[in-house]
């Protein structure tokens, strides 16, 4: 007898993408269980809470060698990445994001919350900065210098190894010939980095850890709350924000 394939449907209302005409979503802890809307996935939560960890740690059981010290076996495999972190918003809010990565994710990361910061910056608040493309500059190379004397002022935000000699590399990835994406003469923009790195969650990340940087949300907005929404949602105690809570930023 033939295989027959599953279509996805709504855990709530059964609906399948066809029948919406946008894509259903999944529950951002577990991956497994879909949802048309932000509704259906709060009137199903009292029910899935009670399998979401246990899918989600048998989704992944297989992928602890792809992952950061201390994360666990839920934690999906990364895309556009070396390695995973576990609970990166427990990280965010304990400001160690950027810790126990690989120089090449740190480097790569680094100049996406810059790139993405100039394009807030630009969408949100008009700003053409002369050091951006965003305001005719042939690559965004003297602004993320700043971006990154920054981020060595902030104390303890960068990983116990970086230095200068670590800054020059991460300057010379960006503008490098053959750097492909990491390139501080291309714009990028939410959907890339969502395509990018297979998370709808990267952008806000980015955001939030900018925000650490710059000491202000894009749009002068703060990200407190949803650092706390996001850590209970991994905690298993809220609704997971896969459904796009970034969207509170107004993009």
């Amino acid at each position: 007898m033939a295989g027959t394939t599953t279509t996805p449907k709504c855990a709530t209302c059964d609906k399948i993408e066809s029948d919406s005409g946008t894509p259903l979503k999944r529950c951002a802890k577990c991956q497994t269980t879909a949802y048309c809307s932000r509704d259906c996935q709060r009137a199903h939560w009292k029910t899935h809470k009670q399998v979401c960890a246990r899918n989600a740690a048998s989704a992944w059981n297989a992928s602890t060698s792809n992952t950061a010290p201390g994360a666990s076996a839920s934690t999906s495999l990364p895309k556009g990445l070396t390695i995973a972190i576990d609970k990166p918003f427990h990280r965010l809010n304990s400001k160690t994001w950027m810790h126990d990565r690989p120089e090449e994710d740190v480097y790569k990361l680094l100049i996406d919350t810059y790139r993405f910061r100039m394009e807030d910056n630009f969408n949100l608040e008009g700003d053409r900065n002369k050091e951006s493309l965003y305001g005719g500059a042939a690559d965004g190379r003297i602004g993320f210098v700043r971006f990154l004397g920054l981020a060595e002022s902030r104390t303890g935000l960068l990983p116990s190894w970086w230095s200068t000699d670590k800054g020059k590399e991460c300057i010379a990835l960006g503008l490098g010939s053959d750097n492909g994406w990491s390139s501080l003469a291309h714009k990028v923009a939410k959907r890339g980095l969502i395509e990018h790195y297979g998370n709808p969650l990267m952008p806000m990340q980015l955001r939030l850890f900018g925000e650490q940087v710059y000491g202000r949300g894009p749009g002068g907005q703060s990200g407190e709350m949803i650092i706390m929404m996001q850590m209970k949602a991994e905690g298993g105690d809220l609704i997971s924000s896969g459904l796009d809570v970034s969207s509170i930023f107004g993009r």
